[in-house]
């Protein structure tokens, strides 16, 4: 602003220094005193006014005539306008509402193509390792009879399912992890681990409770070890292998967790029907045969909250995008 009024007034700030320059010593005597005083004062007053940058309140700075109210000294009334039209090309203008960027119709960037080798390749593993052994290999094939060769058939055909199941969990966390950050952790509820240990749990403390109640004789008729571990030595075995799978998943914070009690509990629902059809080739007690039955049911009941559960998280992510 300083350098601005001083350019206003070229002329006069020449003069008054020139003249106090041309009357020193004798040589100022001989100009009136009065004139020199006038003189020297007025330029004296004109320099401080133009080089002070604050003015008064009844004072108005000479640009300030030319701009106009609420315009820039250097710029004048244009700014904005100079501005707009400088910056057009470099600063987007949303000028209605068709313009704004939708970001929830962007395509999430966590998520990686999808793998169609493996997409197809593990549903088809669990179904040759599973499904297909237990419903259309003959059973008399296998089954040699209440023995221990019997019992050892049956187990073969659990490893084989359990063999395919943790290849499926294999591929389904590599699928599920994404491409972007590969060490991406999922956290499991402590609500959900808790609910789950205690569903395996009443799981398998059942089955001895009725095998320790046939032997105190509560329970008649009495039900022999071998013929007990043909109907109900697998259906053991695998609820352990389920219980230790999902340990490791809670551990490793894999994002399989929500799934793997759905894969083995599909499948126990037919080791216990096949231990159903086993019971009445072997003679095996009513109350026996009563208790695998309130199993299934059991096991029936625990899978479809498992399948509501996984409603209820795919629902909860979907809130949570919107959200974000």
């Amino acid at each position: 602003m300083a350098a601005t009024s001083l350019s206003s007034f070229p002329p006069v700030i020449a003069k008054n220094r020139i003249s106090r320059r041309r009357f020193p010593g004798e040589a100022f005597s001989q100009v009136p005193r009065q004139k020199v005083g006038y003189q020297f004062y007025h330029a004296r007053f004109k320099t401080l006014h133009l080089h002070c940058s604050k003015l008064y309140p009844w004072e108005t700075s000479p640009t300030d005539d030319l701009a106009g109210e609420g315009a820039s000294i250097i710029m004048g009334k244009n700014v904005f306008e100079t501005l707009k039209s400088q910056d057009a090309d470099e600063v987007p203008i949303l000028e209605n509402v068709e313009d704004v960027i939708d970001t929830k119709s962007l395509p999430p960037t966590q998520h990686q193509p999808l793998k169609w080798p493996m997409w197809l390749l593990g549903p088809s593993l669990l179904l040759l390792t599973g499904m297909i052994p237990t419903l259309w290999l003959p059973l008399s094939s296998v089954f040699l009879g209440a023995n221990v060769a019997g019992i050892l058939a049956l187990v073969g055909l659990d490893c084989i399912f359990n063999m395919g199941a943790t290849l499926f969990l294999l591929m389904a966390d590599a699928c599920a992890r994404p491409k972007t950050s590969p060490n991406i952790s999922s956290q499991v509820p402590v609500a959900y681990m808790f609910w789950n240990m205690c569903a395996s749990v009443i799981g398998f403390v059942v089955p001895l409770a009725m095998i320790l109640a046939s032997y105190r004789g509560f329970l008649q008729p009495h039900l022999p070890f071998i013929p007990f571990t043909v109907l109900l030595g697998p259906y053991l075995l695998l609820l352990a292998a389920q219980m230790l799978t999902e340990m490791l998943t809670w551990h490793w914070k894999s994002p399989v967790w929500l799934v793997t009690p759905v894969v083995y509990e599909g499948y126990r629902v037919l080791q216990l029907m096949r231990g159903l059809r086993l019971g009445t080739e072997i003679g095996a007690p009513a109350w026996a045969v009563d208790s695998i039955r309130g199993l299934v049911s059991w096991w029936v009941l625990i899978l479809g909250i498992q399948l509501m559960r996984v409603a209820w998280f795919a629902g909860y992510v979907s809130r949570t995008h919107e959200q974000v």
